[in-house]
């Protein structure tokens, strides 16, 4: 991300925001509420339109590419409340993500021509691979209505996942979930980047950033304010009076 800025009206929600995220890194963003946080991952995955700047993916720059387009480029995301389909069970919602591994059209479907119907299972298979990945393979047919808040976040993981990303931005992933939800949580980052993905974290709870980032980006007021290792971000004093308050443990 080079100069990306998003005003709404005469709010700075971004402003002038710069930097890079290796390829297998775990990158965490942090920052009071307010900060710009979401707005930045928004305009990051195509859901807001940046005002100025450059967003490059692999070399290159896909900013102010609507979200579907983004999401065949390579970058998946979850939200901070999981826009999930409370009816449809997790299998189907999980399907939803496979839209970017989908070709037949709507004839075939319509149709239900063998063509369509091998696609079908090919995309329920894969489906079930990113919820065994997440845990969740016996949970498949229940209802999204049935599940706890952290077995929804697992959801929301799967199902991006089944987008095949190369970039997978989380947006508040811990939020509100217990502590041993959320070292499953840790364990499951920690997997997917063995696997060669890249992740980008927005997130809240302090403890889970520090353990598990390689590097953090701090927002304060739309800007920039401090990036860094864990421990120079703890340190930072810029960063302590905008947003910890005091040194972290």
């Amino acid at each position: 991300m080079r100069g990306l800025s998003k005003r709404f009206g005469g709010i700075k929600a971004v402003e002038d925001v710069s930097f890079g995220i290796p390829e297998k890194g775990i990158i965490s963003m942090i920052g009071p509420n307010g900060a710009g946080k979401s707005t930045f991952i928004n305009v990051v995955s195509g859901v807001y339109t940046p005002d100025a700047g450059e967003v490059h993916l692999e070399g290159e720059d896909v900013a102010g590419l609507p979200a579907h387009a983004m999401a065949s480029k390579g970058l998946g995301r979850t939200f901070q409340l999981e826009e999930l389909f409370i009816s449809l069970t997790v299998l189907e919602n999980v399907l939803v993500g496979c839209h970017t591994g989908s070709s037949s059209g709507i004839l075939p479907c319509g149709f239900s021509f063998p063509s369509a119907r091998n696609e079908e299972r090919r995309l329920r298979d894969e489906s079930m691979k990113c919820l065994r990945e997440v845990g969740l393979e016996e949970r498949a047919y229940n209802t999204i209505s049935q599940l706890p808040l952290g077995e929804r976040k697992l959801v929301g993981i799967a199902r991006a996942l089944a987008m095949k990303p190369k970039l997978l931005m989380l947006d508040e992933p811990a939020g509100g979930l217990a502590a041993h939800e959320v070292e499953r949580l840790i364990q499951l980052i920690y997997a997917l980047r063995e696997q060669g993905l890249t992740l980008f974290i927005v997130e809240h709870n302090m403890p889970f950033v520090m353990s598990l980032s390689e590097r953090i980006v701090v927002l304060d007021e739309g800007k920039k304010i401090a990036e860094g290792t864990p421990e120079q971000v703890r340190s930072n004093e810029q960063v302590i009076k905008a947003y910890l308050g005091e040194e972290v443990a």
